[in-house]
């Protein structure tokens, strides 16, 4: 076993000289049992200590569905799915909304481009042709 120096505050020694008068252990015994009972309580994989964190929670009913809904308020108007996703979660979006969408399905059908499809990002307007006076 290795020895070591530690600095602890003056309180604390009194405290933990206390608790080993109590018990009947020496000072190092106690500070040994509480060092084991720290590195027991330490997560070995953070994975295994999250998994499962959500199961016992009541305050947002089916943790699944939970999800499924905040996923769906990511959605935009311009997402290839917003109709899919607004018809089962309606009360996500509002006229606005629905505004915003018309105007993205307009301008992409304006523009030969599939609504959300990749090259709409980079496709710029077609410029309409000016009507010259007569």
């Amino acid at each position: 076993m290795t020895r070591i120096l530690a600095d602890l505050p003056d309180d604390d020694i009194k405290w933990l000289d206390q608790l080993a008068a109590e018990q009947g252990k020496s000072r190092a015994s106690v500070l040994r049992e509480a060092v084991a009972a720290y590195r027991a309580e330490t997560p070995k994989d953070w994975l295994d200590v999250g998994f499962g964190a959500w199961k016992d929670r009541t305050d947002i009913g089916d943790a699944v569905e939970w999800q499924r809904r905040e996923r769906a308020s990511w959605t935009r108007p311009w997402d290839p799915d917003y109709a899919e996703v607004r018809a089962e979660f309606p009360d996500l979006f509002d006229e606005d909304d629905d505004r915003e969408h018309e105007i993205h399905k307009a301008w992409a059908a304006e523009n030969g481009v599939a609504l959300g499809a990749p090259e709409a990002a980079d496709a710029k307007p077609k410029k309409k042709k000016k009507q010259g006076r007569k």
